[in-house]
């Protein structure tokens, strides 16, 4: 069992925690009642962190959606679930992830995804079966992009692009996402 800290043991805690990685409010607020003594240390200590400037959602989602973006190339959906996960605030984390997103090419995107990640595959033999097409929809799905778009790709690299038709109507998709 983890010993419970006194006001000034948290906030030396806080700062620790804080100094070592990016972390939301909600992060910091889990992580402070687990270890505080009395309730009302960890609003004081939040506030104070806050008050510092060492503690910022706006900044920390927008920071974390670039991130997912440029670092890992994932797709709007990802990062909003990431930040959900992280206890960032939906409308907060839906404005820093539109913002961040908001000149991105999501059919580009998909495209240097696919290649990043089947380096290693031959174009001709790449998605050559219903299960490969699949596999690959699922994974590019789980990497936060949207259906439509991925079956529009999908269709430009798989060796069968027909295996697609009647997946989704990826026409009616793409038009909602524009």
């Amino acid at each position: 069992m983890l010993k419970k800290l006194d006001a000034n043991k948290l906030w030396d805690y806080a700062l620790k925690s804080v100094g070592s990685r990016a972390q939301s409010a909600g992060e910091i607020r889990g992580k402070l009642r687990g270890r505080a003594e009395r309730a009302g240390d960890v609003d004081t200590t939040l506030a104070k962190l806050k008050e510092y400037g060492l503690l910022d959602d706006a900044r920390f989602a927008e920071a974390f959606a670039a991130a997912r973006l440029e670092n890992r190339g994932f797709g709007k959906d990802r990062a909003l679930r990431d930040l959900r996960q992280r206890r960032v605030a939906p409308t907060l984390a839906e404005k820093a992830v539109a913002q961040v997103y908001a000149e991105t090419d999501e059919i580009a995107l998909i495209e240097n995804y696919v290649r990043r990640k089947y380096r290693g595959a031959a174009r001709e033999s790449l998605f050559r079966e219903e299960k490969d097409l699949a596999s690959a929809f699922r994974r590019l799905r789980l990497a936060g992009f949207s259906s439509g778009k991925i079956v529009q790709v999908l269709k430009r690299f798989a060796k069968n692009p027909d295996l697609l038709d009647g997946w989704i109507d990826s026409e009616t998709e793409v038009d909602a996402d524009n």
